[in-house]
């Protein structure tokens, strides 16, 4: 990567339980358990196989248990793989609930796309996120033979091909703007980002997303 965003995995921290009260007793939850009973789903890691497997299944329950309720993707993510994109951004275009996509710190690479893919109107960012736009790239140098590496070198340019693609479908700029922006890297803030046309709004407060209007 550029440094703009890492996507090298961290060691997560022991993740808190709480213990509320129900008519039948009491039960332990953790936070991510909460947010799904409110259907909040946390993309809150690089995008991977592991990270987009787990967002699937959440989207998956939710469209199953309640088919016309609002699915909220919150997104702080550095990027990742393109292919774990396209599957998290496969099952938000096919569910039958609305998705609210809400990007707060980070959405780098693909995760830009799957913050710009969210329902019209229902694509947010918190003032102090930034959106970065940046092709596809390897971690590593490609080694192996020459035949492979044409494979690896064509593959990559099929994906910045699908980036630029869905970038424009959902922010409405045309082609050219859209690949001028991927040869670099473009960092946009929340504001700027609105204006781009990868989110709708920028929102102070969960309840102004409710409204959907705070600029």
């Amino acid at each position: 990567m550029n440094g703009i965003g890492s996507t090298r995995s961290t060691m997560r921290y022991v993740l808190p339980e709480f213990t509320e009260r129900t008519s039948s007793g009491t039960r332990t939850l953790d936070p991510y358990s909460k947010l799904l009973q409110e259907r909040i789903v946390l993309l809150g890691a690089p995008v991977d196989e592991t990270s987009a497997n787990d967002v699937i299944a959440q989207f998956l329950h939710l469209d199953y248990a309640s088919p016309g309720q609002v699915i909220s993707l919150y997104i702080n993510s550095p990027g990742g793989s393109v292919s774990a994109m396209t599957s998290v951004y496969d099952t938000i275009r096919t569910v039958s609930c609305e998705v609210e996509t809400i990007c707060l710190g980070q959405a780098v690479g693909p995760a830009a796309v799957l913050l710009a893919a969210g329902s019209p109107g229902r694509r947010l960012a918190l003032p102090g996120a930034r959106i970065v736009l940046q092709q596809p790239s390897l971690d590593e140098p490609l080694q192996g033979q020459p035949s492979d590496l044409d494979v690896q070198a064509r593959e990559l340019l099929r994906q910045r091909e699908l980036i630029a693609r869905l970038l424009a479908d959902h922010t409405g700029q045309d082609r050219e703007r859209i690949d001028a922006d991927l040869d670099r890297v473009t960092v946009l803030d929340a504001p700027a980002a609105r204006a781009y046309g990868l989110v709708d709004h920028v929102v102070r407060s969960r309840r102004a997303s409710a409204g959907a209007g705070e600029e």
